[in-house]
């Protein structure tokens, strides 16, 4: 309509909890409740694919040495990667993505933007989407996703990761800088341990902290 105000952008981000290990979890009923460390065998040289919040509580996370996770805790169900098993069930659940919006943007086997600006009208905000999605995901396919809403990609991935598992962090227009602020700088895509060191060396442990140095210092230090 002429004159009338533009909408206003909202962006999902759909984020699977601990897939991997998920997955294995739900199909095998016996390892619920259980350390579940999905990844190369203990002894090899390989990396810890994925695993389970209960295997987390002990300081196991993906990328890790397969030898270290073995070192924190030898009790965990360790599980060869089953890469079949887990493509077909990211399908089913990119299909079900689809039926929100035609502008879906897998990123990964277990995750997903999905730009649902257009699709208000039909299936309301993005929090009623989000939750639609979750219920379905956790319906259908008996897992659960987190899922962070915001105007734009960037902050909606950093929602989705700040209260796993099975989450929901909405960011509303116009509080991205309120929102990002208090948050580690580590929450910022491309900032590695020299580009840390670097920033801790200035004082600077937030997002809102390297926002409030003016540029010229950071040009003239990266």
């Amino acid at each position: 309509m002429a004159g009338s105000a533009p909408a206003i952008r909202t962006v999902l981000h759909v984020d699977m909890d601990a897939f991997y290990a998920a997955v294995e979890q739900r199909d095998r009923p016996e390892l619920r409740g259980r350390p579940v460390v999905v990844g190369a065998k203990p002894g090899g040289r390989g990396v810890v694919s994925a695993a389970s919040y209960e295997a987390r509580r002990f300081g196991i996370h993906s990328a890790m040495p397969i030898s270290r996770a073995y070192r924190l805790c030898r009790d965990a169900v360790y599980l060869p990667v089953d890469m079949d098993k887990y493509a077909a069930v990211s399908r089913q659940i990119m299909a079900l993505l689809a039926e929100w919006t035609p502008l879906l943007e897998p990123v990964s086997i277990d995750e997903a933007f999905l730009h649902v600006t257009a699709s208000r009208a039909l299936r309301g905000d993005g929090p009623t989407i989000a939750r639609d999605i979750k219920a379905r995901i956790r319906a259908e396919v008996a897992l659960t996703a987190s899922v962070g809403v915001a105007p734009n990609k960037f902050v909606a991935k950093v929602a989705s990761d700040l209260e796993k598992p099975d989450g929901l962090v909405v960011v509303e227009p116009g509080q991205e800088a309120a929102f990002l602020a208090p948050l580690p700088f580590g929450r910022l895509w491309g900032v590695g341990r020299v580009t840390g060191t670097e920033l801790e060396s200035l004082g600077i442990l937030t997002i809102g902290q390297l926002a409030s140095l003016p540029p010229a210092t950071l040009l003239a230090r990266f």
